[in-house]
């Protein structure tokens, strides 16, 4: 009996393991529909923000209470994990409670984690009184009304489960060790400072059915681990994962400062070239050079990673002054929309075996509009504000460089801007001969 046990174990843990696999595929996959862009540079800095946004979480304690909650949580998932391999080994083989041996070490971590699953369980209830009672501003906004809202809660619902499942386990686990006489399966091993009070609710019950209920809890347990692992690909907590190689491959230039578009610098290279043969034909092989993104494939692989990583907590709308002053602009939202429409194109991709089928769409204004695009005032702020070092702003100046280059379609007063600046060599409007006039004056 025990070894059907272990191979139901083992085939859970193919499906679990391997649905996952398959969703990572499809991450990494969707991810690299982006345009080339080199972040190989400066590794050392790069880890060394990884190591401090990512895994310090350095940029979080600008909100302290939030931060500190949010601190729980995460040493709640990693603590999961660390469980989740003497879970595994045991599940495998048979045993139980495999790391016993370490002794004092192994009360230290079991006791640790008891403690720490309650701390996530207290801030998972403030957690969802901030969404539900509160009703905080930025996790009440438009953006997230439907699907989004509701995956924000479904998380929160794994989170007490899966702590509630842990402790209810060590509990029964407790008061089977502790039966007179022993029972063989069940030795003494682990500190229990918090389940020990849970345990009274199993005096009574006749052993065989505690030792059912502690096996019950147990598979709860891990299934639910498998689950929420599995549910993550569809969660903005993907950013659990994604959090460390979004902060390594962040852009690495001062805030403010915008690539220059290759074809571009090329072009005013050739003009600028005296030996350039100005009456020289294209080549007729080369393919048209495309100013900005119109859509989620013209934009470049990070920007999709960063689509991936967004948390949607909502401190870039909330630090945005336009959205401030009541103008159509979330950040959040267009990170969001950025998202949605790569999961439509990987939708796409999937059902036309592997190759993308024009569907008549893309992510600007079938998702997010010109006036929201036209509204940001490239202030930085968004990008300052990201817990995970995502760049909102990239991707709307990518958008704005399609509508102004490809589609001449700025605003009235942008393009009197721009046509006094190719015909003047100024923004205002008067004959180039007055230029200098300005020294003259007193």
């Amino acid at each position: 009996m025990n070894y059907l046990d272990n191979i139901l174990f083992a085939i859970i843990l193919v499906i679990g393991f391997g649905f996952f696999t398959i969703n990572v595929r499809k991450l990494i996959r969707n991810i690299k529909l982006g345009q080339d862009v080199n972040r190989s540079d400066n590794p050392s800095l790069r880890w060394g923000n990884m190591a401090r946004v990512a895994l310090g979480q350095s940029k979080m304690v600008k909100r302290p209470i939030a931060a500190f909650l949010h601190v729980l949580v995460y040493l709640g998932f990693i603590i999961i994990n660390i469980e989740l391999l003497e879970i595994i080994i045991d599940g495998l083989f048979g045993t139980h409670r495999v790391f016993a041996s370490l002794g004092v070490v192994y009360n230290v971590l079991i006791g640790s984690f008891e403690i720490l699953a309650v701390l996530v369980l207290i801030a998972v209830f403030v957690f969802l009184a901030r969404r539900d009672v509160t009703k905080v501003k930025r996790l009440k906004h438009p953006d997230l009304s439907g699907r989004p809202q509701n995956d924000a809660h479904y998380i929160l619902y794994f989170e007490i489960v899966l702590m509630s499942l842990f402790l209810l386990m060590n509990a029964a686990d407790y008061h089977l060790q502790n039966v007179p006489g022993g029972i063989e399966h069940y030795v003494q091993a682990g500190s229990f400072p918090i389940s020990q009070f849970i345990s009274p609710i199993f005096d009574g019950m006749a052993i065989g059915t505690v030792v059912v209920l502690e096996r019950l809890f147990w598979w709860m347990h891990i299934v639910g681990i498998l689950i929420f692992m599995n549910y993550l690909y569809y969660s903005k907590h993907l950013h659990i994962l994604l959090a460390f190689p979004n902060t390594y491959y962040a852009d690495l230039d001062p805030k403010g400062k915008f690539a220059n578009l290759e074809s571009v610098t090329n072009e005013v290279k050739l003009m600028m070239d005296p030996n350039a043969d100005p009456y020289a034909a294209a080549d007729p092989n080369a393919v048209p050079a495309k100013f900005g993104a119109s859509d989620v494939m013209d934009l470049n692989w990070v920007q999709l990673l960063n689509a991936y990583t967004c948390t949607e907590c909502g401190r870039c709308t909330d630090a945005c002054p336009a959205n401030m002053t009541g103008k159509k602009l979330s950040p959040r939202k267009i990170m969001m929309d950025t998202r949605d429409r790569l999961e439509e194109v990987s939708r796409n991709i999937d059902a036309n075996k592997g190759v993308f089928v024009p569907d008549d769409k893309m992510l600007l204004h079938d998702y997010t509009t010109p006036e929201e695009i036209w509204a940001c005032t490239t202030c930085n702020a968004c990008v300052e504000e990201c817990p995970v070092s995502i760049s909102p702003l990239s991707i709307i100046m990518d958008m704005r460089r399609f509508l102004v280059m490809e589609q001449s379609a700025a605003p009235m007063a942008l393009n009197g801007m721009m046509t006094n600046v190719e015909n003047n060599g100024a923004p205002w409007q008067y004959n180039q001969q007055d230029r200098l006039n300005w020294k003259n004056e007193n």
